[in-house]
């Protein structure tokens, strides 16, 4: 995180490059379009992401997991939090972007960071052998609500990076101190916050990769359909879709990587 926040504030190149990227986003800006990616992006304004949030706690209470559904509270709610109390403090100036202002307080995004933080907490939340499927489908949630707000201008991308680390940075914290506990506490059942079924690192990625040809497909369509104004605005705007196609494999990274974290926690014997 500091060294993605000292690279989108002090690194020229990385600067024009981060103003390039959302400028490529803003070259998208359609009213039809609008509507679709204001109401995807409020997904994670606070009262939705509250109702959302809810979402994996419930769950982790329904399969008897009491302290799994705490900790996931602590995540989606300190996670988010923290983003806001962030920015003001680690406020820098960034490069303009033509016809959009940003101000300097924009790093990490509290949207990225709630979306992130929602999608590990589901993976966390639902039993093992559901895990490689939930993080690819919310990986893919995430990337539309970061792709949303990016096309309407109100971050940089690194905002977006940040807010991922942020997020992923909670989700071990919570994971640690949970396990800690654990391991801590001899005759204590273990809540079934860790492994259950032993996947491989193929199944666990297998998801991510047709969720990967799925978007590849879909965009193969919009080609078809209207192949010279994608192709114009793709030989135009290089650098945003190199950074688009960044942000979309960090999203999934993160929550395979969360997958192969929760394959066979510290101490304890994989649950069934």
């Amino acid at each position: 995180m500091a060294l993605t926040w000292w690279a989108a504030h002090d690194v020229g190149v990385l600067r024009r490059v981060d103003a390039r990227v959302l400028e490529g986003f803003l070259g998208l800006q359609r009213p039809g379009l609008n509507a679709i990616t204001e109401w995807v992006a409020s997904l994670c304004n606070p009262m939705p992401y509250v109702l959302l949030a809810a979402v994996p706690v419930a769950i982790a209470l329904a399969r008897r997991r009491p302290r799994v559904a705490i900790a996931l509270a602590v995540l989606t709610i300190g996670a988010a939090e923290s983003a806001e109390h962030l920015k003001p403090l680690l406020a820098g100036p960034r490069d303009p972007v033509i016809g959009r202002y940003l101000g300097d307080g924009t790093w990490p995004s509290g949207h990225a960071t709630a979306a992130m933080a929602l999608a590990l907490a589901m993976v966390i939340s639902v039993p093992s052998r559901l895990r490689p499927a939930v993080g690819a489908v919310m990986a893919a949630f995430t990337v539309a609500v970061v792709y949303s707000f990016l096309e309407l201008g109100w971050h940089y991308p690194s905002d977006v990076i940040g807010g991922f680390e942020l997020a992923s940075t909670w989700s071990l914290l919570v994971l640690g101190a949970l396990w800690t506990y654990e391991a801590h506490r001899p005759g204590l059942r273990a809540d079934g916050s860790g492994a259950g079924a032993r996947f491989s690192v193929g199944a666990i990625l297998t998801p991510a990769v047709l969720v990967v040809l799925g978007a590849l497909g879909l965009a193969a369509i919009v080609v078809a359909a209207r192949p010279h104004e994608v192709l114009g605005y793709a030989a135009g705007h290089e650098t945003a879709l190199v950074g688009a196609a960044a942000i979309g494999a960090l999203s999934l990274a993160c929550a395979a990587g969360l997958g192969l974290v929760l394959r066979r926690p510290p101490g304890r014997r994989p649950q069934r």
